[in-house]
């Protein structure tokens, strides 16, 4: 037998408690406009007056400086690139997941990653996550699909795969967006 917690019936919040509930979600974990925007959904009177409510709260954050999609995009493609060593896909995909306009995903990810030399990136990934020297296909496969989900380029990868001594052969393939 399972047991569960009953789900708390939590009263809508008015814009002055909503605002604040805002500034403490913010305060916790810089978010994007989108996810502020659900977030606040959860918690807003149901109907056009929680809606409104919520408008005047991403209104006055603006304001206030506390909520910029700008600043949530630079610094996502930063802490990715320097504390997990991501590559620049991965960096693009993950911005788009949260909402984040195409345009300022290209701004912020072009600025970070334009002086990167992604195959020594590609090697500090393989550090950070104590990936082993591949010993067959299958090994070779697995790390290629790794470094693949973790947003580096063919080439890179395939740099950094023939430095490992691995047999792989290079495939003319088209880069998108780089």
């Amino acid at each position: 037998m399972a047991f569960r917690k009953s789900p708390k019936a939590s009263k809508p919040l008015e814009y002055i408690k909503l605002l604040d509930y805002a500034v403490k979600s913010l305060g916790s974990k810089m978010k994007s406009e989108r996810d502020l925007r659900r977030r606040l959904g959860e918690r807003a009177e149901p109907g056009d007056e929680g809606r409104g409510d919520i408008e005047k709260v991403i209104a006055k954050l603006k304001e206030l400086g506390y909520l910029s999609d700008e600043r949530f995009a630079a610094d996502f493609a930063r802490l990715r690139q320097e504390n997990e060593k991501l590559g620049r896909r991965r960096v693009q995909q993950g911005l788009m997941q949260k909402g984040i306009a195409s345009s300022l995903v290209n701004e912020a990810v072009g600025k970070q990653y334009d002086e990167v030399d992604e195959v020594a990136l590609a090697r500090q990934y393989v550090e950070r996550k104590r990936m082993k020297k591949p010993e067959g296909e299958k090994e070779t496969a697995r790390a290629m699909r790794r470094l693949m989900a973790a947003g580096f380029s063919s080439r890179a990868i395939w740099r950094v795969l023939r430095e490992w001594g691995a047999a792989v052969e290079e495939v003319d393939v088209e880069e998108s967006g780089e």
